[in-house]
C-alpha cells in the first residue's frame, strides 16, 4: 500500500502583534521575525460569549524578508500562509524548551490602516537593538525554501 502524503500548512489571518525585526547572518542570509494575533470567539454553556486571542511567531527568509521589513508595522491586518516549524533547545537548567513559529511562504497586507511599514532600515536597527535574550526572536532554517540552498547557509546561533 502507498505511504500517505503528509500535509503542513498554516493560513492564518491577523493583526502585527510588533514590528518586523530584520537581521542578516554572517552568510548573508535576510530573516525577518514578527507576530500576528488571531482571535476567536464562542458561546459557553451558560450562552455568554467569550473569547480568546493566540499569538502566533512568523518567519521569513530572504527576498519575503525583506518586503515584510518594508511594507508591514504593528496592527496592520495580514494574511500569513506558511508552516508550521518548532524547535527545541535546552535551557541554563536543562529543561527542553519548545518554540513553534511559522514558516513564512506568502503574505498579503489586508488592511494597513493608514499606517506606512517600517521600512528595511527601521527594521534592521530594531535587529540591532535587541538584547540577546535566551529565545528572543530566535529562527529556524527553511531547508525547503528554494531561496536557501542548504543549513550551511545559516547559523541560528547568531540571531540569539
Amino acid at each position: 500500500m502507498a505511504k500517505a502524503r503528509s500535509l503542513n500548512k498554516v493560513i492564518l489571518i491577523g493583526n502585527l502583534t510588533r514590528d518586523p525585526v530584520l537581521r542578516e547572518t554572517s552568510n548573508g542570509v535576510l530573516v525577518c521575525t514578527f507576530g500576528v494575533a488571531t482571535n476567536s470567539s464562542w458561546k459557553d454553556s451558560n450562552g455568554e460569549v467569550q473569547e480568546r486571542a493566540e499569538f502566533h511567531n512568523i518567519v521569513a527568509f530572504n527576498k519575503l524578508a525583506e518586503i515584510c521589513a518594508q511594507v508591514l508595522a504593528v496592527g496592520m491586518y495580514v494574511y500569513i500562509e506558511g508552516e508550521l516549524r518548532t524547535r527545541v533547545k535546552t535551557d541554563a537548567n536543562g529543561n527542553k524548551v519548545y518554540r513553534t513559529e511559522v514558516k513564512l511562504n506568502d503574505m498579503l497586507l489586508l488592511d494597513a490602516k493608514e499606517k506606512q511599514g517600517v521600512g528595511i532600515e527601521a527594521a534592521r536597527e530594531a535587529g540591532k537593538s535587541l538584547p540577546a535574550r535566551e529565545g528572543d526572536d530566535e529562527v529556524a532554517l527553511d531547508d525547503a525554501n528554494n531561496e536557501q540552498s542548504s543549513d550551511e547557509d545559516f547559523n541560528e546561533e547568531e540571531l540569539f
